[in-house]
């Protein structure tokens, strides 16, 4: 089942896409977006999650450009557009959106309180930054491009977090994968899996680069961590 969140800041309002599982109540997982906006494989596994047991969220971290918006990677003109937004993203403002997007989904009646993140690309990205402020119970981050920008604001958090990097990332360097690592691989309470000889977002549905084996290896990893850590 599924229906739509309002989440409230003091910028304004936007929606998140929301699945329940059959049984509640259940823990949460707010599933972040990569720079196409709430699409339908976006949307596909959130229902994933919520099959799995999780109410999962999917804030619409785009609102302040252009509420509502879809875009596909097979288009030349919608990549175009997805960049220019990820350009003009506010980084800081988009980490307020998610743990405002936190705070609503755990205030649900449905809800047990536990809640995690999980996102992709971008979302990735900004799953890392929201477990390194603290923020979450658990956090899963797939291939988050410029995480090694960031990645010395993770050096002592605590947050679980389990980080799964393609081998051959166009967008993440074997240097910063190494730096990432470097950095992180030591903490005990971060899980990393390099999948090798994969491209970025090797496990979207449908995507140019999608590999079914590696992709089912990272989403069932995926899935007993946050049911580890969140139930």
């Amino acid at each position: 089942m599924s229906h739509t969140l309002t989440v409230k800041t003091p910028d304004g309002s936007f929606d998140a896409y929301v699945a329940t599982p059959a049984t509640t109540p259940a823990p949460v997982v707010v599933v972040v977006q990569e720079i196409f906006g709430i699409t339908e494989g976006i949307r596909a596994i959130a229902d994933g999650l919520a099959r799995d047991g999780f109410i999962a969220v999917a804030p619409d971290l785009f609102w302040r450009f252009e509420p509502g918006i879809l875009l596909s990677e097979h288009s030349e003109a919608d990549w175009k557009t997805a960049v220019g937004y990820y350009m003009k993203l506010d980084l800081t403002k988009a980490e307020e959106d998610i743990e405002a997007t936190i705070a609503a989904a755990r205030a649900l009646p449905a809800s047990t309180g536990k809640a995690g993140v999980m996102g992709f690309c971008l979302g990735g990205l900004l799953s890392f930054l929201t477990a390194a402020r603290g923020k979450v119970d658990a956090a899963v981050e797939y291939y988050g491009g410029r995480t090694e920008e960031f990645v010395e604001r993770g050096a002592n958090m605590t947050t679980p977090l389990l980080m799964h990097l393609a081998g051959d990332d166009e967008f993440m360097t074997k240097d910063a994968q190494a730096k990432i690592k470097q950095v992180l691989a030591s903490r005990p309470n971060v899980e990393i899996h390099v999948y090798d000889g994969r491209n970025h977002a090797f496990a979207r549905p449908q995507g140019d680069h999608y590999d079914a084996a590696d992709a089912e290896t990272a989403n069932a990893r995926t899935r007993a961590f946050l049911k580890h850590h969140l139930t």
